[in-house]
């Protein structure tokens, strides 16, 4: 992260549920939101393969699985761990401060 990357309140650390993926829209962009494994993520909420929302789709081991094909995607990467999808999708940088969840829409990966 460089000195100048710009974060932005997405939601309440309180708002999440754990392992529930939340939906927010950051300067036009869909991202998810997620609280698993004591950590907060936020992922391109748009599906690499088919257009359609992961925030509607399970979260488990740190992946967050598309609900219409069933590729899953890191957290962490936004790599696929199988087909159909074969691109990653951008994951962000988070931070917490108090109960506010910021993104930075500048990608990690």
């Amino acid at each position: 992260m460089t000195a100048s990357t710009t974060f932005v309140r997405a939601c309440g650390l309180s708002e999440l549920e754990e392992d529930t993926p939340k939906r927010v829209e950051l300067d036009g962009t869909p991202v998810s939101v997620v609280k698993t494994e004591g950590e907060v993520f936020a992922i391109n909420d748009i599906c690499s393969h088919a257009n359609v929302s992961l925030s509607e789709g399970e979260v488990e081991d740190c992946q967050i699985e598309c609900w219409l094909h069933g590729s899953a995607f890191d957290l962490r990467t936004g790599k696929p761990s199988g087909l159909p999808a074969t691109r990653p999708v951008p994951v962000y940088p988070v931070k917490i401060e108090g109960d506010d969840v910021l993104v930075s829409l500048s990608q990690e990966s």
